[in-house]
């Protein structure tokens, strides 16, 4: 990759799915043979898939630099709210060859994060969002986190996703006690970071 990127044919390089002790191995070939060390990962990043990015690499964020570039925001589609009541069959999940995804829906986990999801819905309402803009403003207050790589099958969604922006803008007035009470049923971990998003937030917004 020092050879590629040499060559102009890159600026950077990084890594997908590698655990924390494997890209921490490359760092330290790369700096022992002067050559150029990976400074992202690519991982996927969400409401319910947090274990990697906010426990695995924070360590590798601090000591070498190398920031998460996450995907899959929304969960393919579960965080969209649009499985609230089932597949529908316009839906990705419904088609046959996303059937894994289909069962991962109507499981019995599956249905347990959309009544979190309803639970969460009057809180981007609050926020004067949508659920799938907060869950990718959510995403992007981690520190860790250098981009969130978005998918969109038209331009509307992208067009909405990408208001998370402006969703992350608006929260000086979000820790409000009422809304925080809201939070809690969602458990400790979300709330955390949703305050932490929120405290972010105000931030940007000044």
């Amino acid at each position: 990759m020092t050879h590629v990127i040499n060559q102009g044919m890159a600026m950077y390089w990084g890594t997908s799915r590698w655990s924390a002790m494997e890209i921490m191995e490359a760092y330290s070939v790369a700096r022992q043979f002067n050559m150029i060390p990976p400074v992202c990962e690519q991982a996927e990043y969400h409401l319910f898939q947090r274990e990697k990015v906010e426990v695995q690499l924070p360590e590798l964020y601090h000591k070498i630099g190398v920031g998460a570039m996450t995907w899959s925001p929304l969960a393919c589609g579960i965080i969209s709210g649009k499985y609230g009541n089932g597949v529908p069959e316009s839906s990705r999940a419904a088609l046959k060859c996303y059937q894994w995804l289909k069962e991962k829906i109507i499981s019995e986990e599956g249905r347990k994060q959309q009544t979190k999801l309803k639970d969460l819905s009057p809180i981007a309402e609050r926020l004067g969002c949508t659920l799938p803009q907060l869950a990718v403003a959510w995403c992007l207050r981690n520190e860790g986190v250098s981009s969130v790589l978005l998918g969109s099958s038209n331009p509307e969604q992208l067009i909405e996703n990408l208001g998370a922006i402006q969703a992350s803008a608006r929260g000086s007035s979000c820790l409000t006690p009422a809304l925080l009470q809201g939070t809690m049923r969602l458990g400790p971990h979300f709330l955390k970071s949703f305050s932490t998003l929120c405290l972010v937030s105000g931030l940007l917004r000044c």
